[in-house]
């Protein structure tokens, strides 16, 4: 296919990119320690590593976690928030030849036990909040070794005081037990005496497993393997330069991290990004303090700024958010959700910066298109597509739909995952006989290039940039005991895009929505427990007797409009 995006592109980015000048992600992170050892790399809480601390530090717990027998490609999960201990385990995972699995901390036991099993991960490095949940399903699970973290393990001195505060005061760890279990800076300390065996790495090694749910309701692996991440880092990289080159002068990149580092978004646009630049992150571990975030922000000049809709919208209804100083912010990345216009405009009205609306998916290390940093106007569009990616928009029967036609959005490039984790027959569903990847977004691409989502061909729900399968909330309901059937589905909310609504059938006639919704809860991360239930005397179903989701869909559709 014609690439005609590539006469929208800026001078300056190159319209391919060159993801075999690095042998592994290691060699590009490595590169950047040495050629910037002396550069702030994170600063969370007031405290800051270097770029030299950073190699330090993960190259001591790389020598741990392999004195702990693991073989060359095992999984090991980290379940931490925005702290300095993720990048410093996700860097030693990695360089010690194993395989990061992304775990969110909010997990409940039910989802961490299916995760935990499904990768396989022999370890788990976890912050002591939510080591409780580790300890509920351990035994399950072929986890051997645990590392446990706290907040203030690489805060200094100051990290003694934030620990009694978050253990006494705030009462942020429940108590827990994982007999074996090390300490994260007893880790770091032991491996400092160990022999480190450098692995030879190659492109095709698995770097990360990024767990996204799928039609079927289970989550599963997206394999990403070093070259795919490597050549996303590399087709962000080259997508920013015209805009960092534009004036004012910036001596370091410095972004802000508020979105988490285990979801894809944040690790490729904010973490590795940022190395392969020698800039620095601000590490915001807790987004929904909206006080205190902005209260952080105004002690920094940010000149990147990657965030969902919901956070732009958050902060700026603080009422001293207008008053920080946005002068050297040069990129505002909008993804994981789509941008409002009302947001955009009022961020551009603030901030004097543009939000420039980017697509991706965990399978593709995520960025696909992007609208081009130096665009002056909010557009409505997800942009044209990056250096060295196809896409196309093709029907049912996966041929290629005329410009102007809705079809479903198919993606090549080398950053698509090589495959879905031990599921080739989800993989084959997937992909198409020439090699794209099946999106299951709904998409309108103009003559310029520029590509619009205009529906979803999936039944997925996305809450703030977080996917949300129906099958699984439709799976926790029905396992209610008052509980006769129920049907799950997505509808617009001003705050998150879309919240999750079920309908329900009642087994109980006591049962209360309340009571519902507590109980989901209990086996649910809180993004995915439904905010709407309204119950039902019967649901719509096809003649075989499948629940209408769509059905469902198109009546709520109705009456809004």
């Amino acid at each position: 296919m014609e690439r005609i995006w590539l006469k929208q592109y800026p001078p300056g980015v190159p319209a391919d990119i060159e993801p075999t000048q690095y042998a592994s992600l290691v060699d590009l992170l490595e590169e950047s320690f040495a050629r910037f050892a002396d550069r702030k790399a994170f600063i969370c809480m007031d405290k800051a590593i270097t770029y030299r601390d950073l190699d330090q530090m993960s190259l001591a717990l790389a020598a741990y976690l392999q004195g702990r027998g693991l073989q060359r490609g095992a999984r090991v999960a980290i379940m931490m928030p925005n702290v300095l201990q993720y990048p410093v385990a996700t860097a030693a995972v990695l360089r010690a030849g194993f395989a990061v699995v992304n775990v969110n901390p909010l997990y409940t036991p039910r989802e961490l036990e299916h995760q935990l099993k499904d990768s396989g991960a022999e370890a788990v490095i976890v912050l002591e909040n939510f080591a409780h949940t580790v300890e509920q399903v351990i035994a399950k699970t072929p986890v051997k070794h645990v590392i446990v973290a706290s907040m203030g393990d690489l805060l200094g001195f100051k990290g003694v005081i934030v620990n009694l505060v978050v253990r006494r005061v705030k009462k942020m760890v429940p108590a827990w037990s994982l007999p074996g279990s090390v300490s994260f800076n007893d880790a770091l300390a032991a491996g400092r005496g160990q022999t480190f065996n450098k692995p030879k790495l190659s492109p095709g090694d698995v770097a990360f497993l990024q767990y996204t749910g799928g039609t079927t309701g289970v989550s599963k692996g997206a394999t990403l393997l070093h070259r795919n991440i490597v050549a996303n880092v590399l087709q962000n990289d080259a997508w920013l330069q015209p805009a960092m080159a534009a004036p004012p002068h910036v001596d370091q990149l410095m972004i802000v991290c508020a979105l988490p580092l285990y979801h894809i978004f944040a690790l490729t646009a904010c973490y590795l990004l940022a190395v392969r630049a020698g800039g620095c992150n601000l590490l915001i571990p807790n987004p929904r303090d909206i006080a205190g975030f902005v209260k952080e922000l105004a002690k920094y000049q940010v000149n990147s700024f990657p965030a969902v809709n919901t956070l732009y919208n958050g902060l700026m209804h603080h009422p001293d958010f207008k008053k920080l100083d946005f002068s050297k912010l040069k990129i505002s990345n909008g993804g994981g959700m789509a941008v409002q216009r009302p947001v955009a405009e009022q961020w551009k009205a603030i901030t004097g910066c543009s939000i420039a609306e980017g697509y991706g998916l965990s399978e593709t290390s995520p960025t696909l298109t992007c609208n081009t940093a130096t665009n002056a106007e909010f557009n409505g569009t997800i942009g044209i597509p990056v250096p060295s990616t196809y896409i196309s928009i093709r029907d049912d029967d996966g041929n290629e739909v005329p410009l102007g036609q809705p079809g479903e959005i198919c993606a090549k490039g080398p950053q698509v995952m090589s495959g879905y984790w031990n599921r080739p027959e989800e993989t084959a569903k997937v992909m198409t006989a020439d090699g794209y990847f099946r999106t299951g977004d709904i998409g309108i691409m103009d003559e310029k290039g520029y590509t619009k989502i205009v529906d979803r061909k999936k039944d997925m729900i996305l809450v703030s940039g977080f996917n949300v399968y129906p099958n699984e909330i439709e799976e926790v309901i029905a396992s209610h005991p008052g509980v006769l059937e129920c049907a799950v589905i997505g509808i617009p909310d001003s705050k998150s895009g879309e919240a999750v609504k079920a309908f329900v059938v009642k087994k109980d006639p006591n049962l209360t929505a309340e009571a519902l919704i507590k109980f989901c809860h209990e086996q649910l991360t809180g993004y995915k427990v439904p905010r709407h239930i309204e119950f039902r005397a019967d649901l719509p179903k096809t003649n075989v007797g499948k629940i209408l989701r769509r059905q469902l869909r198109d009546e709520k559709k109705a009456q809004a409009a």
